[in-house]
């Protein structure tokens, strides 16, 4: 199915915005990131600009047609100590946000350098704002976050991605309502008060365990359920970096990524793919 930009698509149609997280983190995840966009099986990816592929990946990335691909800022707030090395905790962070004492100056100045590193790398504002392991909700970030993007950028704003599950089964069960419980609700309420635009639901979540077959299931309940303005979020890489964690599971979404054909009929009707910038534009999803 083919949209001419600015026109009302079919209402029949649903248009899911497919994200691939991490960019900038190993040039494993950039060169997947790079295949799916051509193909057109993603619409969304977020960088990470203090990461050591994220300069080199910046110069591709941006010779894009941001139309068709929307690039935001992957906030980053639990970098290694090293370059390529293991990630610090989420817990610490969590604590000292949720306690409110954390450095909110030493904070706010990585905000901002972060997209300072953004603009600059990229010749542009992001399109979306997001948080690695979903730190852009958590109390003090998201004051910060907001405060800044409104003091940066007048219109149009850059959307903010929110962690509401879906109703219904695909969700991603307990997990999903944790992250959603770190502070969800308050970011999409901040970014109301501030004219932000929110995207509608979180898809994506899991453990990051299972096979391959399980993860193509898993994908398939998502695009099924999924809504106009939702965000499918998703890790690909074509490589390993030793240092992650999630390096077999990465792959193994990048196979199966690699394998959809948009657009996808589900039992309630089409899915397609679509950046959710445009959705915003053309008035199918409203502002928060």
């Amino acid at each position: 199915m083919t949209e001419t930009i600015g026109v009302q698509p079919p209402p029949a149609s649903r248009h899911l915005c497919v994200c691939a997280d991490d960019f900038g983190m190993s040039i494993g995840i950039n060169s997947a990131t790079f295949d799916l966009a051509e193909q057109g099986n993603i619409s969304a990816t977020s960088g990470m600009v203090h990461r050591s592929a994220w300069l080199d990946g910046a110069c591709t990335l941006r010779r894009i047609d941001a139309a068709r691909l929307d690039v935001g800022l992957h906030l980053d707030l639990t970098r290694p100590a090293i370059a390529d090395g293991a990630e610090p905790s989420l817990a610490g962070l969590i604590a000292r946000t949720c306690m409110r004492s954390v450095d909110a100056n030493a904070l706010r100045s990585d905000i901002r350098d972060q997209l300072d590193r953004f603009e600059g790398a990229m010749g542009r504002a992001p399109a979306f704002v997001d948080g690695h392991r979903h730190v852009h909700q958590l109390p003090v970030v998201r004051d910060l976050l907001v405060e800044e993007i409104a003091r940066r950028y007048p219109v149009p704003r850059p959307w903010l991605r929110c962690t509401a599950p879906i109703p219904g089964g695909a969700t991603g069960g307990f997990k999903a309502g944790i992250i959603h419980a770190l502070g969800g609700a308050s970011l999409r309420a901040l970014a109301r008060q501030h004219g932000i635009p929110v995207s509608r639901g979180l898809l994506g979540v899991y453990d990051f365990a299972g096979s391959a077959p399980d993860y193509r299931r898993r994908l398939s309940a998502w695009i099924a359920a999924s809504r106009s303005g939702d965000v499918l979020m998703c890790h690909p890489s074509a490589g390993i970096l030793p240092s992650d964690p999630h390096g077999a599971a990465r792959l193994r979404e990048y196979a199966a990524l690699r394998e959809l054909v948009f657009p996808v009929m589900t039992r309630l009707g089409e899915v397609d793919i679509a950046p959710l910038s445009r959705l915003l534009r053309i008035g199918e999803l409203a502002p928060a």
